[in-house]
């Protein structure tokens, strides 16, 4: 059987997908790391869109996940995820990062997506502990996949190596090859 599951190391912007997944801030407008990628090469259209949110919810809160259309991306969609910023693991981190990967299956689902790429949400500027988010990546998609059959690719998409490096030693563990 193949893997539904692909870990590639590049840049996310470039890899075709229905839908790519930013790991945002809960302003939702624009920011560094991939959240400045996915707003630079999507241009605009992007930003205007993540606006009109802001101005019906005010913004999207930690955990939480809105879709808009993807503008000059080679994708239909950016579905635009807020990670927790880790803070020792007292704070409830690990239970918001699931639902980061959780709420954006759902909206995957809800619209239709069948292929999609995920980056590595918060192991930034946030400082969450790049093992640690990998496996929790890794379980909740798996999880994820088992749910929502009409999901065929999910792209793991590290532009860093070592986070390519984990998750390549890690996926063998969760009988996803």
């Amino acid at each position: 059987m193949k893997s539904k599951i692909k870990i590639i190391q590049g840049d996310i912007t470039k890899i075709a997908v229905d839908a790519i997944v930013n790991a945002a801030n809960s302003s939702l407008l624009g920011g560094s790391g991939v959240d400045g990628a996915i707003h630079r090469v999507g241009g605009k259209q992007i930003l205007e869109e993540c606006q009109k949110i802001r101005a019906r919810q005010g913004g999207c809160k930690v955990g939480d996940a809105v879709i808009t259309s993807a503008g000059n991306l080679p994708a239909k969609y950016v579905i635009h995820t807020v990670g927790p910023r880790w803070n020792d693991g007292n704070n409830n981190e690990v239970n918001l990062l699931k639902n980061c990967y959780l709420n954006c299956f759902k909206l995957a689902y809800d619209n239709n997506v069948t292929t999609i790429s995920f980056p590595n949400i918060s192991t930034g500027i946030y400082k969450f502990p790049k093992n640690k988010a990998a496996e929790i990546a890794l379980r909740i998609i798996k999880e994820s996949l088992n749910k929502y059959l009409s999901i065929e690719k999910v792209n793991i998409v590290c532009y860093e190596s070592d986070n390519y490096n984990i998750y390549c030693s890690l996926i063998e563990n969760y009988s996803l090859k």
